[in-house]
């Protein structure tokens, strides 16, 4: 039985942490020239200038271990009793930087001279300090609703069929469940159910305007793997198994990863790995769907949005899932001059709450500090909406632009597709 670990077992942490070090790893720690410049790329250090932030240092523990267990020098000062091994008290001071400090957003890991995957390492070291219980209570509560109920956020069945029920008196059209043979399953985050069910009714929308064959799955409709997010392979793999298991069992040729970051990257690259095996289906996310419709000229749109507006890249869906051309594509449609930030698409700069940090309450006041680089960038612009492409960077920003006391409105990118939606399209482009 899958569980989460929420007792402290320090042991159990380190035999884990040994465990995680693997040819990659070893190789990272090898060819590290100690040059920091991966401090520059991450918004933790670059706004608290608090050099505990350096991604590499936050590493520092599997690097210690490393040296000690796994390289001549290390084995040779251990046999003479030289230096010290990892105590409890380094795993508790080390939690912070694990997890309040690091969105697993991968821009230290793009400047890196030698090429070193700095997310890679955070992702394997969260492994130990999951085992080990030295995780935040927010991501242990969250992986256990995921576990029991289905949904990290708590969100049940009969939630998901009450927001059904308004979309359908909204739009007059139905929601398709567990259709045998569609050709897209689609999954849903629970924030997107609950905080924006607009997107829900934007699916309809589209999907019946482009003649899109999908349905949803009573049986795994949650999108959100935290177990990704707390660092546990375990329920990591348990989740996207129910997703398999449901896709496989109505026979769909995709399944679709909604507006979510870590959703796509759990879905569709981290999960046949967790599995073992390859997909009976692909994996597609929402806005390469809608792009699609797009070129085939299924998707069409009338009007233009007079709003001064820019897009935010989601970490996970551009820089990390190859997301980038996509969403500005669909945007263009309806605000064919709008302006990028200075830094975006592969060098995007993060909004501060992803890899479950935005699930840890006690990071919260760290989160709004890193907030300030995106209130860099919007107040050099001088939009007043921003869109995105995923519900959880929606909800950071959202808070982050009232902590700051901003005047400016976020939308989700689907959604101000739909608002703009042709519903009868024309034949197809020659």
């Amino acid at each position: 039985m899958v569980a989460v670990q929420t007792e402290h077992d320090f042991e159990r942490g380190i035999a884990v942490l040994s465990q995680q070090i693997d040819a990659k790893v070893a190789a990272y720690f090898s060819s590290c020239v100690h040059c920091g410049l991966c401090a520059e790329a991450c918004l933790f250090y670059t706004e608290t200038g608090d050099a505990r932030y350096t991604p590499i240092y936050k590493v520092e523990p599997m690097r210690r271990l490393w040296q000690r267990e796994h390289t001549f020098w290390g084995r040779l000062g251990k046999a003479l009793g030289f230096g010290r091994d990892l105590t409890e008290e380094d795993f508790a001071n080390w939690q912070e930087m694990t997890y309040d400090s690091c969105t697993l957003c991968g821009r230290c890991s793009m400047v890196c001279p030698v090429g070193n995957d700095i997310a890679y390492m955070i992702r394997r070291q969260r492994e130990a300090f999951a085992a080990s219980g030295y995780s935040p209570e927010g991501l242990q509560a969250a992986s256990t609703r995921a576990l029991e109920i289905g949904s990290p956020m708590g969100l049940t069945l009969k939630a998901l069929e009450a927001q059904i029920v308004h979309v359908e008196r909204a739009t007059g059209l139905t929601v398709p469940l567990d259709v045998q043979g569609a050709d897209y399953m689609a999954l849903l985050s629970s924030m997107e159910v609950i905080n924006f069910p607009e997107y829900i009714e934007s699916l309809v929308r589209i999907f019946d305007a482009a003649g899109v064959s999908w349905t949803l799955s009573r049986k795994a409709f949650e999108a959100t793997n935290s177990g990704i997010q707390i660092g546990d392979s375990n329920i990591a793999r348990e989740l996207v198994g129910r997703v398999v298991d449901a896709a496989e069992g109505l026979g769909v040729k995709y399944v679709i990863s909604p507006e979510c970051g870590h959703a796509f990257t759990a879905i569709r690259w981290d999960g046949p790995n967790l599995i073992g095996r390859p997909y009976r289906f692909g994996v597609v996310h929402i806005l390469e769907l809608l792009d699609q419709l797009r070129v085939g000229g299924r998707l069409q749109t009338e009007g233009l949005d007079d709003r001064r507006l820019t897009y935010h890249d989601p970490c996970q869906i551009a820089r990390r899932g190859g997301v980038l051309n996509q969403p500005r594509n669909l945007l263009r449609m309806v605000a064919p001059d709008y302006p990028d930030m200075a830094d975006t698409g592969r060098m995007n700069w993060c909004c501060g709450g992803g890899g479950g940090v935005s699930a840890n309450e006690g990071a919260e006041a760290l989160r709004l500090q890193a907030f300030k680089r995106k209130k860099r960038q919007l107040e050099a612009l001088g939009v007043d909406t921003l869109v995105t492409a995923c519900a959880n960077c929606r909800i950071v920003i959202e808070e982050g632009l009232e902590h700051y006391e901003m005047d400016i409105q976020v939308a989700g990118l689907t959604e101000l597709l739909a608002e703009h939606l042709v519903t009868k399209p024309g034949p197809s482009p020659e």
